[in-house]
């Protein structure tokens, strides 16, 4: 027992960083540390851009994959918990990750920074609203590479911005 071991003071002082965790937590919220968009949308991070669109779910899916070829850029991933769920018998609104990067960017981004290997591919977030319209999210490639603090990754992430800009806008027009 901590009381026991350390008397009252030492419980307050042993128990103080729970305390102010739990009073600081309920009275300070992350969403103070984000921009009002983001906080609004639940999104954690800087950099994000969410287009909304009037395109179904499917052809959106279908023009991100169309405007990615287009930018030259490669699908690397995809995956989809409504896809899976459907296999399974059961309908969720639809959603879908895809993976997108290029092997002379990755390439760039190893002989600049071998952690920063982790970021790629770089994703689409392809979510289905109540409407049948439905959205894309991603992160901005300068946001993403930030953290790493490394010239290189800055200059090859702006160029990315611009590649990533324009799959988004060819997927969403």
């Amino acid at each position: 027992m901590i009381r026991r071991r350390y008397g009252l003071i030492g419980f307050i002082l042993k128990s103080l960083p729970l305390f102010t965790m739990v009073l600081f937590g309920s009275v300070v919220s992350p969403s103070l540390f984000m921009s009002g968009a983001q906080a609004d949308q639940g999104y954690p991070y800087e950099g994000m851009v969410v287009m909304k669109t009037e395109k179904s779910f499917k052809a959106l899916a279908d023009d991100l994959t169309d405007s990615i070829k287009a930018n030259k850029m490669g699908l690397v991933t995809r995956a989809s918990a409504s896809g899976g769920a459907a296999k399974a018998g059961i309908t969720i609104p639809g959603n879908m990750v895809v993976g997108v990067y290029r092997n002379d960017f990755a390439r760039r981004m190893l002989t600049a920074s071998i952690p920063a290997g982790i970021e790629a591919p770089i994703r689409f977030y392809l979510t289905e609203s109540s409407d049948g319209t439905s959205v894309l999210t991603y992160r901005k490639p300068t946001a993403v590479f930030a953290p790493y603090n490394s010239a290189d990754l800055d200059v090859m992430a702006k160029e990315l911005d611009g590649i990533f800009e324009a799959i988004a806008k060819g997927a969403t027009q």
